[in-house]
């Protein structure tokens, strides 16, 4: 028993340092040169989103339309805080985090009584009233021209594509390691029992609206995290982050690798965010390959990439040995027919 759980410890813990680790040292002494790097940082904190997006709509089971606005709220947070309170930027990043988890309360609580179509409407809403409000605070987020940092930090993600990669991958990695273990806890198993059947999860003493609300917020959290790690990669800010094609976009890496699926969603949002860039010479016409995939991927594989599954890294260890012997059983076959 305590061998198969180091087993499941060390493994998936191999393969996260391996991500983080190896590809930082290749950015360092440029085999992997400055641009790709910012295009593989800036998926990372795409996937982060995706994350968010999925703990309310896949794992929850709530459709959420508003995603941006909190990630909006954490990238405007990092900033006024590192900015004008003088508060280091990793401090800076996790308080940004619960500004946006603070805000998922207060929206979640009215609103999420709501089901289905009316909840979206109500998050669509939010976000567009979190993008006019910044649009028009000028004298704090600088109004539709957007909000820089300013040149009195001594340190920040964009002083090196190394130091953003290993900040933004290894936030990543620590999302996930403490997302599935929380979906592991009895909290967790009661998010997914509502998630399933309402109704059961409530005739068996699960409090419906609580544990709504738990991963509302959790989700509210996560975008705050992704919106202050893309304001301080970019080191600029505009009120657009809280649009609606925004959350759109981070729902489409949901749909395609699958409603449920942490890894599925994250696997899209690489996916993805690589192919627009690698599409960019096409201009706009670009744009027409996410409607198309997307359409594709309804048509044969409705339930997205992976489904509820998870990708493990378990599993394809241990399906290794198995792979090997079907390989020597079929090369001694050969042999012992010719």
């Amino acid at each position: 028993m305590k061998n198969k759980v180091l087993r499941n410890m060390l493994i998936p813990g191999v393969v996260a340092v391996a991500c983080i680790v190896i590809p930082a040292l290749l950015i360092q002494v440029g085999i992997i040169e400055g641009y790709p790097a910012q295009i593989i940082t800036l998926a990372a904190i795409n996937a982060i989103m995706a994350i968010s997006v999925n703990m309310i709509c896949g794992i929850t089971g709530q459709l959420s339309l508003g995603q941006a606005g909190f990630e909006a709220l954490g990238a405007y947070a990092v900033i006024l805080f590192t900015t004008n309170c003088h508060i280091p930027l990793g401090i800076s990043i996790v308080i940004a985090g619960f500004v946006a988890a603070f805000f998922g309360f207060l929206i979640g609580f009215p609103t999420l009584k709501l089901e289905g179509d009316y909840l979206a409407i109500v998050t669509l809403a939010f976000g567009e009233i979190i993008r006019v409000v910044l649009v028009n605070l000028k004298g704090i987020t600088g109004g539709p021209n957007g909000k820089s940092f300013s040149t009195v930090f001594t340190t920040s993600l964009d002083y090196g594509a190394s130091l953003a990669y290993l900040s933004i991958i290894g936030t990543l990695v620590l999302i996930i390691v403490l997302l599935q273990n929380f979906l592991r806890s009895t909290y967790g198993r009661a998010i997914l029992s509502v998630r399933e059947d309402e109704v059961a999860a409530n005739s068996n003493g699960i409090s419906v609206f609580l544990y709504k609300m738990i991963g509302f917020v959790i989700a509210s959290f996560i975008a705050g995290i992704g919106g202050a790690l893309y304001a301080a990669l970019i080191a600029f800010v505009k009120p657009d982050l809280a649009s609606f094609n925004n959350s759109i976009n981070d729902l489409i890496y949901v749909v395609l690798g699958g409603m449920g699926s942490i890894t599925g969603g994250i696997l899209a949002a690489f996916v993805l965010t690589v192919l627009q860039e690698s599409l960019r010479f096409l201009k706009d016409f670009r744009l027409l390959f996410y409607p198309v995939i997307l359409i594709v991927v309804m048509l044969f594989r409705p339930q997205g990439l992976l489904g509820t599954r998870e990708l493990s890294f378990v599993k394809v260890y241990d399906g290794i040995p198995g792979f090997v012997r079907r390989l020597l059983k079929k090369d001694t076959r050969k042999q012992e027919a010719r």
